[in-house]
């Protein structure tokens, strides 16, 4: 039998529709599956998990149509420890089912960081190592001393301490520093309405330290800004170096700082001019 014959006997045409009816059920059986495993045309909203924590969600109906992933976590004493405050993909976004969601809670525990040396550096230079670190600069204690700004110790709750002691990170570290010959003398600075963290960066950049920190509503060191300090500014008051300021705080909540700060507007424009001195005379009849 030749090939043509072949092709046209009833033998081949069985087996050829055999062969496609095959084929056909066998694709639709995987397409099937893969809509299945891959919840295809099935989409749900992702809940706002933030607030929530890691066991509440698990133990919630709301979110069992989802798997979660704890990827990072950062440490805040003004938030609840455990609790989630970003995730990804965002609140309201369409995913399909049991799509993981990755979160980021507060830690339990502060991170830990290594205490820089400080000792020799300028203000300037020990304050934006603090900062690199994630310590916070403190109360500053100026000392007889050559060297103007240079820290001499490096102070934590007290006491002196060592490079590479494991620290919290956001600890309060107070330095010592030389005053320098000559004693210098500083302008107030004008502090009102300025942030606790603005404040403290004028303080230092002066060679000033803060003093008492008094908050006249509530404790509210993001939010509250300087309502007073102590002494009060004037333009032409002169501090000596590592003089301290005490600061007053009340929070931004219920209160018009645009209008408490209108009443500032003449004190801080008024300066105290020198007088000029007076020009001698370059003509030959003055000479004599």
């Amino acid at each position: 039998m030749s090939v043509g014959e072949f092709v046209k006997s009833r033998l081949f045409l069985r087996h050829f529709l055999i062969s496609v009816v095959l084929t056909a059920i066998i694709l639709f059986g995987i397409f099937k599956i893969l809509a299945a495993y891959t919840f295809h045309g099935r989409e749900v909203m992702v809940p706002d998990c933030t607030g929530f924590t890691l066991s509440e969600i698990k133990n919630s109906p709301t979110f069992n149509d989802f798997d979660f992933v704890v990827v990072d976590s950062v440490y805040d004493p003004q938030k609840e420890k455990g609790t989630i405050v970003t995730q990804d993909p965002l609140p309201k976004s369409k995913v399909k089912e049991h799509r993981k969601i990755y979160l980021t809670v507060i830690a339990s525990v502060p991170e830990k960081v290594s205490m820089p040396d400080l000792k020799d550096l300028t203000l300037r230079q020990a304050i934006a190592t603090l900062q690199t670190f994630g310590l916070v600069i403190g109360k500053m204690e100026y000392v007889p001393d050559i060297g103007t700004n240079a820290v001499l110790k490096q102070l934590y709750q007290g006491r002196e301490v060592r490079p590479g002691t494991m620290l919290e990170k956001g600890a309060v570290i107070d330095l010592v520093l030389g005053m320098g010959v000559g004693g210098s003398r500083i302008q107030m600075p004008f502090l009102i309405g300025m942030s606790r963290a603005e404040a403290l960066r004028v303080l230092a950049a002066d060679s000033l330290y803060v003093g008492a920190e008094i908050y006249t509503d509530k404790k509210d060191t993001v939010n509250a800004r300087v309502y007073k300090q102590s002494p009060d500014y004037s333009s032409g008051l002169l501090l000596n170096v590592g003089q301290s300021i005490d600061l007053y705080y009340k929070s931004d909540a219920g209160f018009d700082w645009n209008t408490y700060m209108k009443t500032f507007d003449t004190t801080r424009k008024s300066t105290t001019v020198a007088p000029k001195p007076a020009q001698k005379s370059t003509s030959s009849k003055d000479e004599f």
